[in-house]
């Protein structure tokens, strides 16, 4: 029973892509394949991830955590937070490790809510390729729009969470 509530999610997929198998050959060879891309695709990254998150463990003392983006950083933790998240590189995914990693050194959960909402809208080269097709004014006003909607984010999940 353990085994089953473990893999729950996993076996529903299956069973979701068996009948849509069923009811449309063609879409449910897509779903597999798409869904066999994602995991190649996460195999590739996880384990770099894991290496960076064990190095971080390692390198990184408690202390420098605590003082740079912990409880009393203030808006210095803030920015260190949008600074770095900024420059992640990699699939959004890859971020929750590395932000529990930041979190039992002593990390603020807004400054970590923040880092990961920096990593899914504000990367340097996303606003780059954005400033080109649609122009710096659109760039600046949607990043100077979804700053303060981070910031916020990252509060309210701090204050809204359960036993931390």
């Amino acid at each position: 029973m353990i085994v089953f509530k473990k893999y729950f999610l996993f076996l529903m997929v299956v069973i979701l892509d068996l009948v849509l198998y069923r009811m449309d050959t063609n879409k449910g060879i897509t779903a597999v394949q798409t869904g066999f891309d994602y995991l190649v695709e996460m195999l590739l990254f996880i384990p770099p991830i894991m290496i960076l998150v064990g190095l971080l463990d390692v390198w990184v003392p408690r202390h420098i955590v605590e003082k740079n983006v912990g409880k009393g950083s203030g808006v210095k933790g803030i920015f260190i937070s949008i600074l770095v998240g900024s420059a992640a590189a990699g699939p959004l995914y890859a971020g929750f490790p590395v932000v529990d990693a930041m979190l039992k050194k002593g990390c603020r959960l807004s400054n970590g809510v923040i880092f990961l909402c920096t990593w899914a809208t504000i990367k340097i080269p996303m606003i780059m390729m954005e400033i080109r097709f649609v122009g710096w004014k659109f760039a600046l006003a949607r990043l100077f729009l979804t700053l303060p909607t981070i910031i916020a984010t990252g509060y309210m999940v701090e204050k809204c969470s359960v036993g931390r």
